[in-house]
C-alpha cells in the first residue's frame, strides 16, 4: 500500500485545535490584555447558528469581533457558542470550527486563514460529504484554481485589513 502522512490534514486539525483551546481559555479566564479577536466564517455552513436577520444581512460570510463584551462564551470540541452585542441587542451564535475561514488576534499580529475551494456537487446525497474527504480535509485549504496542485500549508492573514485607520 502507498500511502504517505497527510501532514496538510494534521495541520489543518492542529490549527483548529489552537482555536479551542485559546477561546476555552477566553471563556475560562477571560480575555488578557488587549488580546481581541476578529472571526470570519461562512454563514452558509449547515452548522451555523445565527439569527435569520443576521443571515440575511451576511449571505455568505460575516466577521465577529470578541473583545469587549461578549458572553456564554462556551467552546466544545466541534464549535463554539458565544453571545455578541449587535447594535445594543445580544444575539447568541453558534460557531463550528469548520466553518471559520480566518482567526485574527490584532494585538500580537496574529493570524489563520482557512481556504476554502468550491465544491462540486455531482451527486444527489446534498450535503453528504464524499467519503475521502473526511480523510483529507486540508483539501479545503487549496485554492480554488489550484484544484490539482498539492494541498497548501496555512497562511498567516495580513492584519492591514483590520487596522483602524
Amino acid at each position: 500500500m502507498s500511502r504517505s502522512i497527510d501532514y496538510g490534514n494534521l495541520m489543518h486539525r492542529a490549527m483548529r485545535g489552537l482555536i479551542q483551546e485559546v477561546l476555552g481559555r477566553i471563556a475560562k479566564e477571560g480575555l488578557p490584555g488587549a488580546h481581541h479577536f476578529f472571526i470570519t466564517f461562512d454563514t452558509m455552513h449547515p452548522d451555523v447558528e445565527i439569527a435569520d436577520w443576521l443571515s440575511d444581512r451576511y449571505p455568505g460570510e460575516m466577521t465577529v469581533v470578541i473583545q469587549e463584551w461578549f458572553d456564554n462564551l462556551d467552546v466544545t470540541d466541534e464549535g463554539f457558542a458565544i453571545t455578541l452585542n449587535f447594535g445594543n441587542n445580544p444575539e447568541p451564535l453558534y460557531i463550528p470550527y469548520d466553518a471559520i475561514k480566518t482567526f485574527v488576534d490584532p494585538s500580537v499580529e496574529f493570524g489563520l486563514r482557512f481556504e476554502t475551494q468550491e465544491e462540486e456537487d455531482d451527486d444527489d446525497t446534498g450535503d453528504a460529504v464524499p467519503e475521502d474527504a473526511a480523510e483529507a480535509p486540508m483539501d479545503e485549504m487549496v485554492e480554488p484554481d489550484e484544484a490539482d496542485a498539492a494541498p497548501k500549508e496555512a497562511e498567516v492573514v495580513s492584519l492591514d485589513q483590520f487596522r483602524k485607520t
